[in-house]
């Protein structure tokens, strides 16, 4: 998310959405965004189809977020990016379903051949022939227009623009590209894809973390008198039920700054929404290399209201999506490699009382 998103399992670093100049989210700049097409980091290796389609609808997914989380003192992952991605299909949104999602992660020494060893400048360079591009292309691979994926299906009466398949190019013919066919001065951005921001960070506070503690605490507390003073029939009138006990701890904890999107905490653990379908140790599976996965971030619900997904009807949607990586952060010689994440829902009857 920065390049000091080094931090203790105990502390949380919270993500929020800012406008910025488009090349300060191209992959030279290491960003942390959300939305437009991903910026990828190693250019060897990039995640294509079929490795990118919804195991639902078998439909290419959209490039949700990226994070910018190298790991302090591990060379190999000196630059290190979170690739997510989701399912824009509505109907593959089931409850607590995760395989309209996928995550993987790229790392690179900081001694590599795509990026200069020193940091980048933090002023805007140069102007060069993809200014009018939020991400610069990767050497050698052809991107498609419509997600940035890798795509060499290339439009058969212009030959210039490419995808990633053919549903993306029927997209594109039908939005805009039959009127553009052949003006490559038109650049237009593409509908398929969410509105682009980038995501800046800060520590969350430790009062705030403090008194949650003491918040449990008391609650603590407060439950064993009640349980010696209330019967079940009372405890109900009271309407205390585990899921808004949960729902209430989650939105009390956010209280302080409710316009966060993103919770980082590599080796710590997720705030979750429901006392429902939380995964436990065997839920997560192990990397290939045997390490065991950690959780190491977390999307917000707050991230919906800015995606423009306002439907009618059916819209995607979760409750929280938590983030599992490789606690090793193993070598998988410049390629993405895919993690694990897992979408928690609200229960049913939280969305009525829920409120960003």
């Amino acid at each position: 998310m920065s390049r000091d998103t080094n931090v203790s399992p105990a502390e949380v670093v919270l993500g929020f959405l800012e406008e910025a100049e488009p090349w300060r989210l191209r992959s030279p700049q290491f960003p942390s965004k959300v939305g437009g097409k991903p910026a990828w980091l190693s250019q060897k290796g990039l995640p294509s189809l079929p490795g990118l389609e919804c195991e639902t609808c078998r439909l290419p997914m959209a490039f949700l977020l990226q994070v910018y989380a190298p790991v302090s003192g591990q060379d190999r992952s000196f630059h290190r990016t979170l690739f997510l991605f989701c399912c824009r299909t509505p109907e593959c949104y089931t409850h607590n379903d995760s395989r309209c999602m996928k995550v993987f992660r790229s790392q690179l020494p900081r001694r590599n051949e795509f990026y200069p060893y020193d940091p980048p400048p933090e002023d805007e360079p140069l102007s060069d022939p993809e200014d009018n591009q939020s991400v610069l292309p990767v050497s050698g691979v052809k991107m498609c227009w419509v997600c940035g994926c890798p795509g060499n299906k290339a439009c058969s009466r212009c030959q210039i623009v490419t995808y990633c398949g053919k549903h993306h190019q029927t997209l594109h013919w039908k939005q805009t590209h039959k009127k553009e066919c052949g003006n490559a001065s038109i650049v237009t951005t593409s509908p398929f894809l969410f509105p682009e921001s980038e995501l800046v960070t800060e520590p969350e506070e430790e009062e705030e973390e403090g008194r949650e503690e003491n918040t449990k605490e008391a609650e603590g507390e407060e439950e064993e008198e009640e349980d010696t003073k209330e019967t079940d029939l009372e405890e109900m009138a009271m309407c205390e039920t585990e899921d808004n006990k949960v729902l209430q701890r989650f939105k009390k904890k956010i209280a302080p700054e409710p316009h966060q999107v993103v919770r980082y905490s590599r080796g710590g653990s997720p705030l979750w929404i429901s006392p429902q379908h939380v995964p436990s140790d065997q839920d997560i599976p192990p990397c290939t290399c045997g390490a065991k996965r950690t959780f190491e971030f977390q999307v917000m619900p707050q991230l919906l209201n800015s995606l423009c997904v306002d439907a009618k009807g059916a819209s995607i949607d979760w409750g929280t999506l938590a983030v599992y990586t490789c606690s090793a952060s193993c070598n998988q010689d410049n390629h993405y490699y895919p993690e694990f994440i897992w979408k928690q829902d609200f229960s049913t009857g939280q969305q009525t009382v829920w409120c960003i």
